[in-house]
């Protein structure tokens, strides 16, 4: 039998299920599966590889000084970079996700079978929220929706940065493309996202869920999930790794031993030692310390890294005040929402980030000192 064929076994949840070691062991189980999903379908998959199409289309078509070229800028900062370092190292045949992750050799298998159901007009957050079963659409509210989940902290503080986003990119269209002339008559941003599409995504280039591109409604859009992809959706997926799957009994990358049936033959060593065999059931030594090692490195803040709200370079728009007005007024809206988030941290109502044994979630949190924090989000993927 495959060791990594899912067991059909229903395990009805104990009484008491931290002295329960066969629940401890089918919950271990499904972390490890959850673990792998986690990396190949939510970070590489919907981060990583579907902005990689973007990025290139736009070096290949949006001229330097291009104000859409300029908006993306700092975000796709480093994104080739470390995704050619990703397909080296991370998901190559034989490589840490295949040796460490219980998806093993079925690893990039999975992510195109998942990348089938992708779509990018799903990945906008409220969309997202609503697929989802989270939100709905408020009726009484147009383009707004209702969460179904009043404490569940990712949609509670990504909305806010969602919304922040989209006011900037409305403000930085608006003055570049006051109608949809502008939009229509613009050859390179009409070659970037006829490229992005059906050659970068060239598999999924006949779906109708594809955006149009016609008015600047729809750049908007658009571009508003773009950067909610590269900042805030990545940092949600990638700077928490550390603290939240680095200490491996807890949340295992991979089992070695299969919760066992009472006719199997290590039912009854099981019995005699349910402690020692949940341990040795859980991923060796040697590999639990490499996955500590990798989870840390891609929890970490470099020393350069640039947080959403920062712009390096707005001299470039020296002529444009009311741009330059926007992006102060964003950077702004950052600092507001870093309080806000922090001042939910502290509201014991909120019993999902505040109070004894939980976590208070940092995640959204724009800024961060260097190092490895489970805050901060940079402008790009970068790591």
């Amino acid at each position: 039998m495959n060791p990594y064929t899912p067991t059909k076994r229903v395990i009805t949840p104990p009484v008491d299920a931290t002295t329960c070691w066969q629940w401890q062991l089918a919950k271990a189980h499904v972390c490890s599966n959850d673990s792998g999903a986690h990396e190949l379908i939510q970070h590489w998959l919907r981060t990583h590889a579907c902005m990689e199409p973007f990025i290139i289309a736009a070096r290949r078509n949006l001229s330097a000084m291009h104000p859409i070229h300029k908006l993306l800028h700092p975000h796709m900062r480093y994104t080739l970079d470390i995704n050619a370092r990703a397909r080296e190292l991370l998901i190559s045949a034989d490589g840490i996700i295949e040796s460490l992750f219980s998806t093993k050799e079925c690893s990039m298998e999975i992510t195109s079978f998942a990348y089938k159901n992708w779509r990018f007009d799903m990945e906008a957050l409220p969309a997202d929220l609503i697929r989802r079963g989270i939100a709905e659409a408020d009726p009484t509210e147009p383009h707004s929706i209702k969460l179904l989940i009043e404490d569940y902290p990712y949609a509670n503080d990504g909305l806010l940065i969602w919304s922040a986003i989209e006011r900037l990119v409305k403000d930085y269209v608006n003055y570049y493309y006051p109608d949809s002339a502008r939009i229509q008559s613009d050859p390179e941003l009409n070659a970037w996202y006829y490229e992005s599409i059906n050659v970068g995504h060239a598999d999924l280039r006949h779906e109708t869920w594809w955006p149009k591109l016609s008015t600047p409604e729809d750049l908007v859009s658009i571009l508003t999930t773009l950067i909610w992809i590269s900042s805030a959706k990545h940092a949600a997926v990638n700077f928490g790794q550390y603290h939240h799957g680095a200490y491996v009994p807890i949340r295992p990358s991979y089992m070695r031993r299969l919760v066992p049936e009472e006719d199997d033959p290590d039912y009854p060593s099981f019995v005699s030692d349910p402690e020692g065999y949940f341990l040795s059931s859980l991923p060796s030594l040697k590999d639990m310390t490499v996955l500590m090692s990798v989870l840390n490195i891609l929890s970490t803040h470099s020393a350069d890294e640039e947080y959403l709200g920062d712009r390096k370079e707005l001299s470039t728009w020296k002529g444009n005040p009311e741009i330059i007005k926007a992006f102060n007024r964003f950077s702004t809206e950052m600092k507001a929402i870093e309080k806000e988030i922090e001042k939910r941290n502290n509201d014991p109502e909120l019993r999902n980030r505040c109070g004894a044994g939980v976590s208070p979630y940092q995640l959204l949190v724009p800024s961060s000192e260097p190092g490895v924090s489970c805050r901060g989000v940079p402008n790009s993927i970068s790591i």
